[in-house]
């Protein structure tokens, strides 16, 4: 769910949604780096075949939608199985996963331009972390 919705200094606006998982760091990260994991919760419309999404320290990144302008970003932060912040054009996209029990706890920032785009897509991150958590509890029905 949503936690807050900051607006910050600039303008910018930080909403900050919390997950709390049954399943180890190491999994998730997982769901959160690798394709094929993205694919089943991350976003819809993006093209996984042609964007270039290589979460390496400093990584060029590429999101591909259909035929609209390719969106770019950058890896700023990357401490496996801790923290992954990335840009994608003027947004950042930052997942910190901390133990928690036999579990973790999942925070994720992301920073938009201002309040109309955090409306805009506050529900679509909200339903985007809980198919994860609904493809996280999936994986462990398959072992």
């Amino acid at each position: 769910m949503l936690e807050t919705m900051e607006s910050l200094p600039d303008g910018r606006v930080a909403l900050r949604f919390t997950r709390r998982l049954a399943h180890p760091r190491e999994l998730v990260w997982r769901a959160l780096t690798e394709r094929e994991h993205l694919r089943a919760w991350f976003v819809d419309i993006l093209d996984y075949e042609r964007s270039r999404l290589d979460f390496a320290p400093g990584a060029d990144l590429a999101f591909v939608v259909g035929d609209l302008p390719t969106g770019r970003g950058r890896v700023t932060a990357h401490d496996p199985p801790v923290l992954l912040e990335y840009t994608w054009d003027a947004e950042v996209l930052r997942f910190e996963l901390a133990e928690d029990g036999d579990g973790c706890l999942l925070t994720f920032t992301n920073i938009v331009d201002g309040p109309e785009t955090a409306t805009a897509v506050a529900t679509g991150w909200d339903t985007g972390l809980d198919r994860l958590v609904t493809y996280l509890g999936g994986l462990d029905a398959v072992g």
